[in-house]
């Protein structure tokens, strides 16, 4: 009869090594530079990415419910009771994102920039040819005629908007005026088709500043197809 024993040398399972504990993962450092487990630095990261979003969609909402009020009631007679009773949420929302109304309207008024820069951006040192200048006025018509609203409101409140360029805002200004200058003032390109360039681009601003107060009920985009007419009626000559 085989007896049992508890001396380990007699025991293959005893004798085998125990397996190393499987090592712990690195810490993740968070900004604050605290260490975390992966887990918990992975479950902060996407809290505060959801955070930022919500804080740039409430924005943008605010933005929306404003850009309604100056242009049916204008902006002096808008006040920020309103735009927070437009979204349902307190003054002390709004406070949150923006200082004061005069804030409001000025962050409405640089989302005409956005159409400028992202164009020019486009168009690098090389000089312009008529086609390029074509297609660029073309996009700009398009983005803009999508917030045919914002012309609208700048129409019925040119008074107020000129009293607010800030030093931020005009050098901002100033740079995208200064990129088309640039553009205009390129001595590569023919002076004909420069002449033709700047005409073209006056054709195209004039007609989307008017559009909103001149033309409120045109559909949109038989008026952006007329508009695109008359700057090509203009660059071809």
């Amino acid at each position: 009869m085989t007896q049992t024993t508890d001396d380990p040398t007699t025991d293959p399972e005893a004798a085998a090594p125990a397996p190393a504990p499987a090592p712990e993962p690195a810490p993740v450092r968070t900004g604050d530079d605290d260490a975390l487990p992966p887990k918990f630095a992975q479950a902060i990261k996407a809290k505060r990415q959801a955070n930022q979003h919500d804080a740039a969609s409430t924005r943008e909402r605010i933005l929306d419910a404003a850009l309604d009020l100056f242009v049916e009631q204008g902006y002096d007679g808008t006040s920020l009771r309103q735009i927070a009773e437009q979204l349902g949420v307190t003054k002390a929302a709004l406070y949150y994102h923006f200082e004061s109304k005069e804030d409001i309207l000025m962050a409405l008024h640089m989302r005409l920039h956005e159409f400028g820069i992202g164009a020019i951006a486009k168009m690098g040192d090389e000089p312009i040819t008529l086609e390029q200048w074509g297609a660029l006025l073309d996009q700009i018509v398009g983005q803009m005629l999508a917030q045919r609203k914002l012309f609208l409101m700048h129409e019925r409140n040119q008074a107020v908007l000129e009293k607010l360029h800030n030093q931020d805002h005009d050098a901002e200004h100033d740079d995208i005026q200064n990129q088309f200058r640039k553009i205009l003032l390129d001595t590569r390109v023919a002076e004909r088709d420069r002449v033709r360039m700047a005409a073209s681009m006056g054709a195209a601003f004039a007609g989307l500043f008017l559009a909103g107060e001149a033309f409120p009920d045109s559909d949109t985009a038989k008026l952006g197809e007329m508009l695109r007419e008359c700057v090509r009626d203009v660059i071809a000559g």
